[in-house]
């Protein structure tokens, strides 16, 4: 079993910046895509970024160029670094990660969300 635990939400003006983090810790686990996702209120949750064990990134549209992804494999932590953020990024933001407990024991694991809202 692998917990995630994001940390890093809140209030924030518009143009401002805000920084998520999200630590999975656990026993006998290797990390292989991590991500995140968010879900305004009366919205589906939709997919923000993924960064895969190798490296690489892919974002939502509507976010590139303004949200960075990274990963700290020593740490088990992803972060998400927003920036210009806009009204419409407000959502409760989830973590997620891709999890191997053996070779053929493959599961997906969330975080329990924190909440960014962007407002003046």
């Amino acid at each position: 079993q692998v917990q995630l635990v994001e940390s890093g939400g809140g209030l924030v003006q518009p143009g401002g910046s805000l920084g998520l983090s999200c630590a999975a810790s656990g026993s006998r686990f290797i990390i292989n895509t991590m991500g995140w996702y968010r879900q305004a209120p009366g919205k589906q949750r939709e997919w923000v970024a993924t960064i895969t064990g190798s490296g690489t990134i892919n974002f939502a549209v509507f976010v590139k160029g303004r949200f960075t992804i990274s990963r700290d494999d020593a740490k088990n932590t992803v972060y998400l670094q927003m920036n210009s953020l806009k009204p419409e990024d407000t959502a409760v933001y989830y973590c997620n990660a891709g999890v191997y407990h053996s070779d053929l024991d493959f599961k997906s694991y969330w975080g329990q969300g924190t909440q960014v809202t962007v407002s003046s």
